[in-house]
């Protein structure tokens, strides 16, 4: 954390004495296992309890981050949206706010960040902080230009990335309402032994290399691209698998393409998985091929588990991965750049042990949860005076 923020952090404890705890209320669309959902269930759960009273709305329904949030005691509410706009879901955040207000409101992602704003009004009469955790190249000109719209009930838009942050500054934002606080993440204690064991689960073999992805089955994600290398790689290495950890609408076309290439075995889909991290810890090398991310966990995860990475030359992956020392950057849609560098890792143990030690302490030292929380803490002991006296 930069020392500025640290001082307002630690000025935010002393003051605790006389002002009351800040109630902060975050809203998400979901709790479904993914990386927003991720973070704010970290934060939610992780954050002082002696400074903030936390709850939590979801919009359309729960997830398995529910279960976390019960198990810290953190209130959770599920409104049951049901379509793209949906005037009772809509109706019952606008009443939770005005007859619980709280000093923060704090949303995730696009749905919760309309529907929060919309709700507050015109004169919120509290901080309204949005996240935003993608560069939303996907997102249509109406959602663009309702953002501009609601960017005056905006106190603070939070990046993951500066790549996040410079695509809202081009959107218009104004850039003095911005602030970045990248995805936190916890370095995973691997036990002894763990990584035979989820081989003998998945019954791969202990010679057999392994090239993992982890995320969304969707488009934007190209892993018809890393089928397509994992194939170029069988021809030259057959003692290799991939392993595909997640679900989406291109599971199925995904499916079909590796059968149409006699994959067989080598292709093993996951599905959603409880132990990504296990997973991690069986594996050798980690591919993402995005053609748009924010910041991304899987990378992080990958890294934090000390595997190298082999990714999409895009922004936010450069602010995480550097070239040729915590792995290997490629042109986005270069499916033989993915196949030059995953054999130059897979053929060269030592240098995949190096890259993956190198990417373990990029993470150590610059993205970790305590810096994470410490972050946000500050921003919203920034927002609420400190002279607000106890209630």
């Amino acid at each position: 954390m930069p020392p500025c923020r640290r001082h307002r952090f630690e000025n935010c404890r002393r003051s605790n004495t006389i002002r009351s705890v800040i109630r902060l209320h975050l809203v998400i669309p979901t709790l479904d296992r993914s990386g927003a959902e991720k973070q704010l269930t970290l934060l939610a759960t992780r954050l002082p309890r002696n400074q903030f009273d936390v709850r939590v709305t979801a919009l359309t329904r729960g997830g398995p981050f529910a279960d976390d949030l019960a198990a810290a005691g953190v209130p959770l509410q599920i409104l049951r949206k049901r379509f793209k706009f949906d005037p009772i879901a809509f109706w019952k955040l606008r009443r939770e706010l005005r007859s619980n207000p709280p000093d923060i409101l704090h949303t995730w992602l696009f749905a919760a960040n309309a529907y929060g704003r919309l709700a507050v009004g015109a004169r919120p009469a509290f901080p309204v902080v949005v996240s935003e955790r993608c560069v939303d190249t996907w997102k249509a000109g109406w959602q663009l230009r309702l953002d501009r719209r609601l960017a005056p009930r905006t106190t603070r838009l939070i990046a993951n990335s500066q790549s996040v942050a410079e695509f809202y500054r081009k959107q218009g934002f104004p850039p003095e309402r911005m602030a970045v606080i990248p995805n936190g993440i916890d370095l995973p204690n691997v036990a002894a032994g763990s990584r035979e064991r989820i081989r003998e689960e998945l019954a791969i073999p202990a010679t057999t290399q392994v090239v993992t992805y982890i995320g969304r089955l969707a488009r934007q994600k190209r892993v018809k691209d890393l089928i397509w290398a994992l194939e170029l790689i069988r021809v030259m290495n057959d003692d290799v698998v991939f392993l595909i950890v997640g679900d989406g609408p291109e599971r199925e076309s995904l499916e079909r393409f590796a059968e149409s290439l006699q994959l067989g075995p080598h292709v093993r889909f996951l599905g959603h998985r409880p132990d990504p991290l296990r997973i991690l810890a069986a594996s050798d090398l980690f591919w993402l091929a995005s053609d748009f991310e924010g910041l991304s966990n899987s990378v992080m995860e990958a890294m934090a588990a000390g595997l190298p990475v082999v990714a999409s030359d895009i922004p936010p992956n450069r602010e995480l991965v550097l070239h040729g020392t915590t792995g290997y950057l490629v042109p986005t849609g270069d499916r033989v750049a993915f196949v030059q560098f995953a054999q130059k890792l897979l053929l060269d143990r030592h240098l995949a042990a190096g890259i993956g030690a190198a990417g373990r302490e990029r993470i150590r030292q610059n993205f970790s949860i305590e810096r994470m929380i410490e972050a946000y803490a500050a921003l919203y002991c920034e927002l609420v005076p400190t002279s607000r006296g106890s209630s």
